[in-house]
C-alpha cells in the first residue's frame, strides 16, 4: 500500500430537529459542550483518500452526517503527506488549518500527535464500547481515534499448497519456492514478524531487531520479489508467484478478480495496522465542536457498518457482521481474542522506528 491516494447562539427549528436526529441516531454530542451555544457551518472539509476509498466515506458517514445535522461535507483530496506539513504551518503560525479533519494512516496521524498539533478527542460520547483498537498505542488520551484495522497476510495460491495454507511464515525460506515469494520493497507489514519467525520475541521489538535481519539474511538467498500493492495482484495474476505478504484488501481484491488466491495468518501472527481521524488545532470553537461531531458519528454502528464493509476492513465498533465473504475470515478480526493471532506495534514505536528498519531491510536486499 503507498500513501494510499490516498479535504449564534440563536436556536432555530432547524437546529432543534437536525440536533434530536442526532441523538435519536445514537450520535450523542460531547459532554460539556452545550449544542445549543455551537453554530454550524456551512460546510465542513474533510481530508480524504480518492476513488473508492472516498466513495466509501461520502456513503458511509458523511452523507449522513449532513442529513441529521445540516452541515454540508466537503471531501479534499489533497495526499496526506501534502497536507500535513501545510496543517502544521497554520497551527504554528496562528492561522486557522485548511481542513477540519483529517483521515489519516495511524503512523502519519501520530506524528501530528506527538508535534502537538491535533486536538484531544476523548470527550467523544461515542468511544465508549469500541474495541481496543480504536485506542492510540503509545500516546496519551485520544489525539486521534482509530477506525478501523487492516491485516499484513500471508496471501498464497492454493494450487502451490494443496495440502492445506502455510502453518509458518518459514515457508519463504523453503528453496522450492525461490524467486516465488512476495515482500514489500521496505519489508513494511513484515519487519516486525520477522524478528518473531526469526526466533526472537515480541518483546525483542525495536531494540533488538536482529533475529528478524538474520532471517531476512537466509531469505535473500531465495531471490524474493520486492514491491507495492499493484506488483502483488500483477505476480499473482501472472502465476509468477505463489506466497506473499500484503494487505488482506489487496489479497481479497484479486480473489474477486478471479484469481487463485487465498490467504492465511501463521502461527508466527501477521501485523496488524490501522487509520484514524483526527482534528487540527486552531479552527473556531463552533468549528472544532461540529469537526469532531463528524468523528463521533463516524463511530456510530450504522456509519461505521456501511464504511468499513465497502472498504472490507474490520471496523471498530463491535458486533459488526463482515461482509458475507469475509465471515470467520482470519484477516478480519471483530473480538478481542481475534487480535491475540496479531502483532500490533505502538504507532509511537513506527515513527521513531520504521525508517531504520526499511533502511536496513534495503542494505540487506539490495547491498
Amino acid at each position: 500500500m503507498n500513501d494510499k491516494q490516498r479535504n449564534n447562539l440563536n436556536l432555530t427549528r432547524r437546529d432543534f430537529l437536525a440536533t434530536s436526529a442526532i441523538l435519536a441516531g445514537g450520535v450523542m454530542l460531547a459532554p460539556g459542550l452545550a449544542w445549543a451555544a455551537q453554530k454550524k457551518p456551512k460546510e465542513i472539509i474533510v481530508r480524504a483518500w480518492g476513488g473508492s476509498w472516498g466513495e466509501a466515506l461520502k456513503a458511509g458517514v458523511a452523507d449522513g452526517f449532513s442529513k441529521a445535522t445540516g452541515i454540508k461535507v466537503r471531501l479534499d483530496f489533497t495526499e496526506d503527506n501534502e497536507i500535513k506539513p501545510k496543517i502544521w504551518a497554520a497551527v504554528d503560525q496562528g492561522r486557522v488549518p485548511p481542513i477540519h479533519v483529517n483521515w489519516d494512516t495511524t503512523t502519519n496521524a501520530t506524528i501530528s500527535a506527538l508535534r502537538g498539533v491535533t486536538v484531544d478527542l476523548s470527550d467523544l460520547s461515542n468511544l465508549k464500547g469500541l474495541l481496543p483498537l480504536a485506542k492510540p498505542v503509545g500516546l496519551e488520551g485520544y489525539p486521534l481515534v482509530n477506525t478501523y484495522a487492516y491485516v499484513y497476510v500471508c496471501a498464497y495460491r492454493t494450487e502451490a499448497f494443496p495440502e492445506g495454507p502455510p502453518k509458518s511464515w518459514n515457508v519463504l525460506l523453503d528453496p522450492k519456492f525461490k524467486g516465488r515469494v512476495a515482500l514489500y520493497d521496505d519489508g513494511i507489514g513484515f519487519n516486525p514478524i520477522s524478528v518473531i519467525v526469526g526466533g526472537g520475541s515480541f518483546a525483542d521489538i525495536p531494540d533488538n531487531m536482529e533475529p528478524g535481519y538474520e532471517f531476512y539474511r537466509k531469505l535473500k538467498a531465495n531471490k524474493p520479489l520486492l514491491g507495492e500493492d499493484a506488483d502483488f495482484t500483477t505476480w499473482f495474476q501472472k502465476g509468477e508467484i505463489d506466497l506473499a505478504c500484503t494487505i488482506s484488501v489487496n489479497a481479497r481484491a484479486a480473489k474477486q478478480s478471479g484469481i487463485d488466491v487465498a490467504w492465511t495468518v501463521p502461527k508466527e501472527g501477521c501485523k496488524v495496522d490501522t487509520d484514524g481521524l483526527w482534528v487540527p488545532k486552531g479552527l473556531p470553537a463552533n468549528e472544532e465542536y461540529w469537526a469532531k461531531e463528524f468523528i463521533n458519528f463516524a463511530l456510530t454502528r450504522d456509519a461505521q457498518q456501511k464504511w468499513c464493509s465497502m472498504l472490507g476492513l474490520p471496523p471498530v465498533f463491535p458486533g459488526i457482521d463482515p461482509p458475507a465473504d469475509l465471515v470467520g475470515d482470519v484477516s478480519y478480526p471483530t473480538k478481542p481474542e481475534d487480535f491475540e493471532k496479531l502483532i500490533r506495534v505502538p504507532s509511537k514505536i513506527l515513527v521513531e522506528n520504521q525508517p531504520k528498519w526499511f533502511a536496513k531491510f534495503n542494505e540487506i536486499f539490495q547491498g
